[in-house]
């Protein structure tokens, strides 16, 4: 099986699609939208298809917090009212929350049917959309409910960055310059000479990122050993990330990432893999871009909590991906409790 999703770029991308609707002649076509990406996406995707089957179009909110399996059920719910049936294509419109939700929901629909992804943050162009992992939330967990399954292809079009707020793009920045740190130093050299996150200066990176992940899917579809690599500073993000929606007060992934990653480079350091120079130049770089995320010491039993039920963990143990080097990482580390309190304290008093 190849585990690489398709993808394309842009007006080769549209014909590619178009190629792939002509071939597979689908009975129906479904959009799936947010209320973001209906309004300012939609219109460019859809006056670009050729097709003359039918055409529904189901929205939903935007937000993590309509990640869960309610917003599940009302699409399941809805395609059925609409006679969707398993010749139909689904292509989803949207950033990380939409294709990972969309891609869960057509691989469930009547045991699977085809669907396309078209990301429209950076978030989702570098991470989300592509690899073939699906999943919604549990409650505040984060994406505990989910499986493997790729789309027949994706569509990066970096036009669509220019729809976004700033801190969008600083969301999805974050996954970029994970790549950099655990895969490519030179590639990190590079992102940390980018003065201004435009679309024309993120274009080369998009690309450059979809390459360190998609090799490293190529040899770990499922997430047994090197794939577990692309969790660097979600460990500590996930936890922050889902103490927050809790509390309603939902952060971008992307700051939980951040902050991870700080916190993370800092246990690299304290268990021997790390130089202490990388981790200044990881921490200084990231404050720059991102604001620090406030809470008390307090709240550390809360996120251990959600560090609990990560899914990599093994036998109760927190399994933690960490840095040797600034373009080289190591997985499956054991980290106890006092030594993750102690650094996220660290970064609490920074």
């Amino acid at each position: 099986m190849n585990f690489i999703n398709p993808i394309y770029y842009k007006k080769e991308a549209i014909k590619k699609i178009n190629n792939f609707i002509l071939e597979y002649n689908p009975s129906q076509l479904i959009f799936l939208v947010d209320s973001n990406t209906h309004q300012f996406c939609f219109p460019k995707v859809v006056s670009d298809i050729k097709s003359e089957c039918r055409i529904e179009v189901l929205e939903i909110e935007p937000g993590e917090e309509n990640k869960n399996l309610y917003t599940c059920i009302n699409l399941w719910e809805a395609l059925t009212e609409l006679k969707i049936d398993r010749k139909s294509l689904l292509i989803n419109i949207g950033g990380g929350v939409l294709t990972d939700m969309g891609a869960f929901v057509a691989n469930c629909y009547k045991r699977g049917i085809k669907f396309i992804n078209i990301p429209t943050t950076l978030l989702a162009m570098v991470d989300a959309s592509i690899g073939g992992k699906t999943g919604v939330d549990l409650g505040s967990h984060k994406n505990q409910i989910g499986n493997f399954v790729l789309p027949e292809m994706v569509m990066i079009d970096s036009d669509f960055i220019r729809t976004l707020p700033q801190a969008q793009i600083l969301s999805g920045f974050a996954e970029i310059i994970k790549h950099g740190l655990i895969a490519d130093r030179e590639y990190w050299n590079k992102i940390i000479q980018i003065q201004d996150l435009n679309a024309e200066n993120l274009e080369s990176l998009i690309s450059a990122s979809i390459d360190i992940k998609k090799k490293v899917v190529a040899e770990d579809f499922t997430e047994t050993g090197l794939r577990k690599i692309l969790n660097f500073g979600h460990t500590i993000g996930h936890a922050v990330e889902s103490f927050f929606l809790e509390n309603k007060e939902p952060i971008l992934h992307g700051q939980g990432v951040a902050m991870g990653m700080i916190v993370e480079s800092y246990i690299s350091v304290e268990k021997g893999f790390l130089a202490y120079s990388d981790y200044q130049l990881i921490k200084q770089y990231i404050n720059s871009l991102y604001s620090k995320i406030s809470f008390l010491k307090d709240n550390f039993k809360e996120i251990f909590m959600y560090m609990q039920n990560d899914k990599k963990n093994v036998n109760n143990e927190i399994k933690f991906v960490l840095l040797k080097s600034i373009g080289e990482a190591v997985y499956d580390i054991s980290v106890n409790h006092e030594l993750i309190e102690k650094a996220i304290n660290v970064y609490i008093e920074m």
